[in-house]
């Protein structure tokens, strides 16, 4: 039998086995929450929650949230999807069914048991933007035919369910528009800008910047994250999406400068071309999270490089 404490919320979190999940599992357990953790393993990994899996408070189900499920809890948070341009974009029509139907899903899930809902959307939604930094009232600028289209579409499609489900049927609704994060269980193959450049100066190779190096992007070391995740699904009557992230903006030139440094090595980069639609600015106005949650990323990009470096040599070497 289950040693649930007195009072502490059951929560599912989707992708749980994932970066981000993985991580906001530990810290809801940490709580003495009771956790589900749902995965399809696409692109989480057992090992990331393998130190979770003695707790009795802790409960892994393998199912893939395009699937339906019937489960009781009473908080739901959707991190289910691919979030990496090379994982999203090798199977873009699965990418758009996870988002969706999955959003569907979860979306029925808490209308039936009463639950209050997360979903975790992205800056991506703001697409190449012309706003800059991005606030939340800001429409964006996606190309809905490209090929990242699967990804932003999707997470953009997943919001207009959230409002309509909270508008028609009353669910209890968050949306956090999560932007770059990094940090520890970071997929070293997954193409992302941190994690690439790591491996690179690692491994003594050329660290590959696309196109000029001069766009830029902002980067939220993930405890920041998951305390701001937190935090969104702990106050009532917020229901327009929040921007999650850091508002430090850097040049991918200057990111490679700082992981170079973590990693002790002497900077080589290749540079390669742009890929299509590729944003040129990135940076979160984090005014509406300052104001509703008291939130701010407290954790400086090269602390949070010197973290996720420590992680990648141990994983590396194994």
């Amino acid at each position: 039998m289950t040693n649930v404490s007195p009072g502490k919320p059951r929560i599912l979190v989707t992708g749980g086995a994932g970066f981000l999940g993985s991580h906001l599992c530990e810290r809801l357990l940490a709580e003495e929450n009771e956790v589900i953790c749902l995965d399809n393993f696409f692109t989480g990994r057992r090992e990331n929650i393998a130190h979770l899996l003695n707790n009795p408070r802790f409960e892994l189900l393998r199912h893939d949230v395009i699937e339906p499920v019937l489960l009781e809890v009473d908080q739901i948070y959707n991190l289910a999807c691919p979030a990496s341009p090379i994982h999203y974009q090798y199977n873009p029509v699965k990418t758009v069914k996870t988002s969706v139907m999955g959003m569907i899903n979860m979306l029925g899930l808490a209308k039936r048991v009463r639950a209050r809902i997360l979903q975790a959307s992205t800056s991506e939604v703001y697409g190449d933007p012309q706003v800059h930094p991005q606030p939340e009232e800001y429409w964006g600028n996606v190309n809905s035919v490209g090929v990242r289209s699967c990804y932003d579409e999707g997470k953009r499609l997943a919001e207009t369910l959230m409002m309509d489900y909270h508008r028609q049927n009353k669910v209890d609704t968050r949306i956090a528009r999560i932007f770059n994060t990094y940090g520890p269980r970071m997929l070293e193959n997954d193409g992302r800008v941190v994690s690439n450049f790591i491996v690179q100066a690692l491994k003594g190779e050329k660290i590959t910047i696309y196109g000029t190096g001069e766009q830029t992007r902002s980067f939220c070391y993930v405890d920041d994250l998951i305390e701001g995740l937190i935090r969104l699904m702990s106050v009532d009557e917020v229901y327009d999406p929040v921007n999650l992230g850091n508002s430090g903006e850097f040049t991918i030139r200057e990111l490679a400068d700082e992981v170079a440094q973590a990693c002790h090595v002497p900077i080589h980069i290749e540079y390669l071309p742009l890929p299509q639609d590729d944003p040129q600015q990135r940076q979160p106005d984090t005014t509406r999270a300052e104001q509703l949650l008291g939130w701010s990323p407290k954790i400086p990009l090269r602390e949070g490089l010197g973290r996720t470096v420590d992680y990648f040599l141990k994983h590396l070497d194994r």
